[in-house]
């Protein structure tokens, strides 16, 4: 079992940015795919990006050109830079892998977006 551990969230302004990370119990390396995943209020969670272990990204929509996702190797830690945060971007922010291991979903971390 994995455990993930999500921290960077809080509260921002619309059009402010935050710096998400991911950190794991085991070693990131062997997992093919890892995500970042969003649960807005009353919506289901879902992918927002993805980065496969030779650092190609994909990102949803909603997202793609205001956020960034990296692996920082040396501090086996995902990396989610967030720009130009909208209101809709409110949600708690979980990572996990693509596809994601269901028993091992962490805390989260909560980012608010709010003038």
């Amino acid at each position: 079992q994995v455990q993930f551990v999500e921290s960077g969230g809080g509260l921002v302004q619309p059009g402010g940015s935050l710096t998400l990370s991911c950190a794991a119990s085991g070693s990131m390396a062997k997992y093919g795919v890892m995500g970042w995943y969003r649960q807005a209020p009353g919506k289901q969670r879902e992918l927002v990006a993805s980065i496969e272990y030779v650092g190609l990204t994909n990102y949803s929509e909603s997202v793609k050109d205001r956020f960034a996702i990296w692996r920082d190797r040396s501090k086996n830690t995902v990396i989610l830079r967030m720009n130009g945060l909208l209101l809709e971007d409110t949600g708690v922010y979980f990572c996990n892998t693509w596809p994601p291991r269901n028993d091992d979903w962490g805390r989260g971390t909560p980012v608010t977006v709010s003038s």
